[in-house]
């Protein structure tokens, strides 16, 4: 299915703001600062280009799904501190690794660009996983009291957008489709049992008290739903074994110039183990045959 871009270095492809062409001219991130990171593969001699593209839609729903990780670090981390005070029960100090800190009680994030992502403990010969982040609760005497993983994970897309990335470079309309498209299929082969093996992971450690937190576009949390059956109960508290997906919308557009905000959509705890069971369950399967049909069909154009 065709799409088209939402918003494009952090602003709408329409936007002929200061701010938005600034934006362009420098390949700039809005949203975390420094050059946008997420790259596109060119046809010609594969080479890896800037993509600038943070959002993209579908022709046929027009329903906004982000397509960079880095648009739900928006409002300097904001899902990151809500997250923070949900699972700590309050709101601390935030601060990033590397970063000054005072000496009191706060909560440490730790990723990538602030002090690296921190190993899962693994099984020799099996590879290596990371989470995205773990948020730390530290005392005042710098002790670990309690942490959280957080994994933030956006839609992955299929295809290219060059031909309407090229023209919005050059503050051109671009009238047509593009060639991409969503890459659902990425939530059932990577993202979900990811997830349950990093849930299985954190379930043995003590000190996170809060289990797993799995950021991602509101979409993206819809058609989990959909993949499992809606099979996943709600459960009532926190502990290391359970699993809670919050998901976000864009918010609605603001004048030229502004960035659109990140808006809370929906926050679902349940426990690894219930996703584990609905993700291998036998639900929303085809009917019996189905597959012979589609094989004797291909077999009839031959």
């Amino acid at each position: 299915m065709a799409l088209r871009i939402v918003e494009f270095f952090g602003y709408e492809p329409g936007d002929r703001s200061a701010e938005s062409v600034d934006a362009r001219q420098n390949f700039a991130c809005p949203f975390v600062g420094g050059l946008c990171t997420k790259e596109l593969r060119e046809e010609d001699d594969g080479t890896q280009v800037i993509s600038g593209v943070c959002t993209v839609r579908q022709i046929k729903d027009r329903v906004p799904i982000v397509c960079c990780p880095k648009r739900l670090y928006a409002a300097e981390f904001q899902t990151l501190r809500e997250i923070a005070a949900t699972a700590f029960e309050g709101t601390l100090p935030f601060c990033f690794f590397g970063r000054p800190q005072p000496h009191a009680r706060r909560v440490v994030a730790i990723g990538k660009d602030f002090g690296g992502e921190v190993r899962l403990p693994g099984v020799k010969g099996l590879g290596s996983f990371f989470v995205d982040w773990i948020l730390a609760l530290v005392g005042n005497k710098g002790t670990l009291e309690q942490f959280v993983a957080v994994e933030v994970q956006s839609i992955d897309t299929t295809g290219n957008y060059r031909a309407e990335r090229m023209a919005y470079l050059d503050s051109q309309p671009f009238l047509k489709n593009s060639k991409a498209g969503i890459n659902w299929e990425n939530v059932n082969k990577r993202i979900l049992p990811q997830l349950i093996f990093k849930g299985h992971v954190l379930r043995l450690e003590p000190l996170c008290r809060s289990g797993l937190f799995f950021v991602c576009p509101a979409p993206v949390l819809d058609r989990m739903k959909q993949r499992v059956g809606n099979a996943l109960r709600p459960y009532p508290n926190f502990h290391p074994g359970t699993l809670t997906f919050r998901s976000y919308d864009l918010g609605a557009p603001t004048q030229e110039g502004q960035l659109r905000p990140l808006s809370f959509r929906e926050q679902l705890t349940t426990t690894v183990d219930q996703l584990a069971v609905a993700f291998t369950a036998p639900i929303n399967l085809p009917p019996q045959g189905a597959y012979a049909d589609a094989i004797i069909k291909k077999l009839m154009d031959c």
